[in-house]
Parts: C-alpha cells; structure tokens; sequence
C-alpha cells in the first residue's frame, strides 16, 4: 500500500519546504498540506491543503479518514523565541498537538509519526562542545522543556503501545525560500536578505555566539531519511542528535563579505542572547550517522553561495516584473 501523508503546520519554515519535497517523492495527492490558516498560492495550489487546528484531535482525526493518511509530520510548533513572550500558549499548541497524534497512533489510525525536536532540549548545564545524544538536558526556555518533554513521551508511546514515532533534534536551520518563525537561530536567515536588500544588517546576538546550524536542503533531506529507514535501524526513540555545521555571526558575515564586500554588520544582543548562550556549541550526531546513515552536504562556504546565487536571482525577477 502506498502511503498517504498529513503535514500539520505545513506553512511553517521547514513545513514549507518539506511538503514540497515530499509531494515530489509520493505525488502531489498523496501529501496533504495543513495549517491553522490557508497558505500561500503556491502550496494552496500544489495539492490537497485542509485547514485544522493542531491541537484539536478530532480535525486531525477528520482528515486522516478523509484521505486515509498513514503517516503524519507534526511541524506545528511555538519556537523559542515567540514562546518566551507567550509561554503557556506556547507549552499548549507544542505539547497538546504532540499528545492527540500520539494518541491517534496508539489507536492505530496512521502507522507512522513524525515529530521535531531541537538543540533547545538542551540547557546551560548541557556540554558545550560535541554534546553527547545522551547527556543532561535542563532547558531554561519554555520550547526546550516542550521538547524534553516531548522527546519522553515520543519514547513512552513507542515502549509502551509500539507507536512508531521518529525525532530530530534540529540545530538552527537556514533556508532563502522561507521567512524565518520566531526562533534564535533566525538571525542566519534574516542575514542573507538584509545582506541583498539593505547590505547592513543589525544582528540580536554578540559576535562569537556559536551555534550548530545546518541548511534546509539538509535538514529535509535528514527528515525523510529518517523516516524512511527501515524500523529496526532506528535505536532512539526520544530524538536523535543532528548536525552539519556550527559558526558565529561574525563568521558568517566574512562569508557574505566574498559576494557583498561593502555588507556591514552591527551587533545589539537582547533577550535571545541569553536562550543562545544556554545551547550547545557543537553537536555530536554519531548516533545518526551510525544508525541510518545520515551525512550533510553543505557547509558555511557551499551553503552562502547557494542562498545568495538564489536571492540575487530572485531580486533580479522582482525588478524586471
């Protein structure tokens, strides 16, 4: 039988993108695209797309007999950021959502789960450097609790109802296509279009803040990897490190520099100053690369280039339309 897949929060930075990957993959009407509200054109215009709450079980549920879905990609979430400033709407929409797909799964409505994770599980007691996939997590933002949380119920419904759910823990991703959602790490998305549109850019972490990022092309493909390993490969049930490359936004203005040499950058830390200096430095994702053959492709050079080739392109179509 082929599979039917539901993403919930599918107009999300990474939701975005990996729907459109995996329409490629299965076929535009066997990927339902889902959000809290309608998406752009394109995605409204690509395949099926409904409008649910994820939080609601019975929406979920709804769709999933509507289209006969066997798997789900929950990627609705509250990022760190946003989550600070709302932080009990932030722990109901992250956990909430995560329980009713959990439960529809134990019931045996979709065989298969996928939930996201990220670096925020861990907090300022966590090892810095190669933090281990096993190691104290005491997160100091609500997301990071959300995630720790969640990681544990993820592998409570695997040990106890068999539920087969997979997780990443997903350091900072960095993508040209998708105007970031409220999280730390978006200073190295925002960079790149303020480099092309203004060549200044005003950054809201100190300069040598070194964070593990990796480029969207690689966290998708690492997402459908992951699910697509057979069952007896994935050993970790709460969530797997990742990886690819780790800088700081000095470091990746040098960068934009080899393209823009007049780029400016300016420093102003504020409050996402202190969520950054509670995560790791660099991520060891051994585990990943051991049990089902995870390998990034782009680092910072590669990955600069990609995005601005891609940005002045796009700039190029606006002026001349």
């Amino acid at each position: 039988m082929s599979d039917t897949i539901l993403i919930l929060g599918a107009c999300g930075q990474i939701g975005t993108e990996l729907t459109e990957k995996l329409r490629s993959i299965y076929g535009k009407d066997n990927v339902i695209a889902s959000d809290i509200r309608e998406g752009n054109a394109e995605m409204m215009s690509a395949g099926p797309f409904e409008i649910i709450d994820a939080t609601s079980q019975e929406q979920i549920l709804s769709v999933i007999q509507k289209y006969k879905v066997t798997q789900v990609y929950l990627m609705a979430a509250m990022l760190s950021a946003t989550a600070e400033k709302y932080p009990l709407k932030g722990w109901d929409l992250n956990m909430t959502s995560l329980l009713a797909v959990l439960e529809l799964a134990k019931e045996k409505h979709i065989q298969k789960v996928y939930w996201p994770s990220s670096m925020a599980a861990f907090g300022p007691t966590s090892p810095k450097m190669n933090t281990p996939q096993q190691t104290i997590m005491e997160p100091s933002t609500v997301y990071g609790i959300s995630k720790v949380a969640g990681e544990h119920w993820c592998n409570y419904y695997h040990e106890k109802y068999g539920v087969d759910v997979r997780s990443i823990r997903y350091p900072g991703i960095i993508s040209w296509k998708t105007l970031p959602g409220g999280g730390t790490t978006d200073y190295a998305v925002d960079i790149y279009f303020e480099a092309i549109e203004k060549g200044t850019f005003e950054c809201f972490l100190s300069e040598n803040t070194r964070l593990p990022m990796m480029y969207m092309d690689d966290a998708i493909n690492a997402t459908i990897q992951l699910m697509q390993a057979d069952a007896e490969k994935i050993k970790t049930r709460t969530s797997y490190n990742l990886a690819a490359i780790s800088f700081t936004p000095k470091e990746i203005a040098e960068e934009i520099r080899k393209y823009i040499p007049d780029f400016t950058i300016t420093y102003n830390p504020d409050f996402r100053q202190a969520i950054a200096d509670s995560w790791p430095q660099v991520i060891d994702d051994s585990a990943a690369r051991k049990d089902w053959g995870w390998r990034h492709q782009f680092d910072l050079a590669s990955m600069t280039k990609d995005i601005i080739t891609n940005l002045q392109a796009k700039a190029g179509e606006s002026t001349e339309m």
